[in-house]
C-alpha cells in the first residue's frame, strides 16, 4: 500500500547538493529520498466532463483537438492564468480523450480546482509532439510541427478568453515533459514558467530561449526510459549561463513514472502560480 501524504513526508529527506552553484542560498539540485510512484486512484473515477471539448486548425492546416478546464466562476474584468498541460506518447491520437491522464485530471480535483482558478489546456497530439529518438548520449529533444500548432493554439486562447499574459505555463509528463521543455524555445517570452516532468531536455542550443524562465524539473534518477542526464545537462548549462531560477528535483530511485508529491501537488502548483514574467520568482517547494 502506498503511504499516506502525511507518511510521504516523514519519509522524505532531502539531500541538497552544492556541486553546482546555489542563489541565495537555495540548492540546484534537490535529491529526493522516499516518495513512490504517482497514486492514480486519486483521479480515476474523477468526472472528465468539466473539460470541454473543442478543435483548432492551425494556418499551416494542422487540426488538434483539445479538452479546456475553466475556472469553475469566472468573474467579469478578472483574467486567469493558463496552463498548457501537455501528454505523454501513450496519449497520442484524436479522440480528444486519451489526454485527459492523471497529470491532468489531477487540476479538476474539488482542492485543486478551488486553490488554482485557471485555464486548463490539455491538447491531443495525433503525432509524437517532441522527438528525441536519436543515438546521441545524452539525447536532446526536438519539437515537432504538432507542438508548433499549438503554441498557435495557446495565442488563439489567450486572445479570446480573459487570460492572464503574465501567468502563462506549461507542464507535462514524459513526451509531454520534453514538450514542455520545448515551448518556451518555440515562443521566447510567452511562458512565466515551466514543470518538466520526466521529460528529455533540449539541446543546449536552445538555451538561451531559457536564460532567465523560472524552471523546475522533476525526475526519478532511476529512470531507464527517459534518463536523467539530459535534464542534468541542461540544468547545468542554464546555471553556468546565469540561470538562477532553474532547479532539478531528483527522486532517487523512482522509475519512469511521476512521483507521488505530484498529486495532488498543491507545492508544486503552488510555486508554478507564485511566477509572473519578469517577477521575482517564490522559493522552490518542498515534498509534501
Amino acid at each position: 500500500m502506498l503511504p499516506t501524504s502525511l507518511t510521504m513526508r516523514a519519509l522524505s529527506i532531502v539531500l541538497l547538493l552544492s556541486a553546482l552553484s546555489a542563489c541565495a542560498g537555495q540548492p540546484t539540485i534537490e535529491r529526493v529520498v522516499g516518495i513512490p510512484a504517482m497514486d492514480r486512484s486519486q483521479v480515476a473515477q474523477l468526472d472528465t466532463s468539466v473539460f470541454s471539448a473543442g478543435q483548432f486548425v492551425a494556418a499551416d492546416g494542422t487540426a488538434l483537438t483539445y479538452r479546456l478546464l475553466s475556472p469553475a466562476t469566472i468573474e467579469p474584468g478578472r483574467v486567469y492564468p493558463l496552463v498548457l498541460q501537455l501528454h505523454s506518447s501513450g496519449a497520442i491520437g484524436q479522440d480528444n480523450q486519451a489526454q485527459l491522464d492523471a497529470m491532468a485530471k489531477g487540476w479538476a480535483l474539488p482542492e485543486n480546482r478551488a486553490r488554482y482558478p485557471a485555464f486548463v489546456l490539455v491538447p491531443q497530439f495525433p503525432v509524437r509532439s517532441a522527438n528525441y529518438d536519436d543515438p546521441v548520449v545524452p539525447r536532446s529533444a526536438q519539437a515537432s510541427p504538432a507542438l508548433t500548432s499549438a503554441m498557435a493554439l495557446v495565442d488563439e486562447l489567450a486572445a479570446r478568453l480573459p487570460v492572464d499574459a503574465d501567468r502563462i505555463y506549461a507542464t507535462g509528463f514524459s513526451m509531454g515533459g520534453s514538450a514542455a521543455w520545448l515551448s518556451p524555445v518555440l515562443r521566447p517570452g510567452r511562458f512565466a514558467a515551466i514543470v518538466p516532468i520526466s521529460g528529455i531536455a533540449p539541446a543546449d542550443a536552445d538555451a538561451q530561449a531559457l536564460a532567465s524562465l523560472p524552471i523546475l524539473v522533476m525526475h526519478g534518477d532511476a529512470d531507464s526510459e527517459n534518463p536523467i542526464d539530459a535534464d542534468r545537462r541542461l540544468v547545468a548549462t542554464l546555471r553556468a549561463r546565469g540561470n538562477q531560477q532553474v532547479r532539478l528535483r531528483e527522486y532517487v530511485g523512482l522509475a519512469h513514472m511521476p512521483p507521488g508529491d505530484s498529486l495532488p501537488g498543491q507545492a508544486w502548483r503552488d510555486w508554478l502560480f507564485a511566477q509572473r514574467r519578469a517577477a521575482v520568482p517564490a522559493s522552490v517547494p518542498a515534498s509534501e
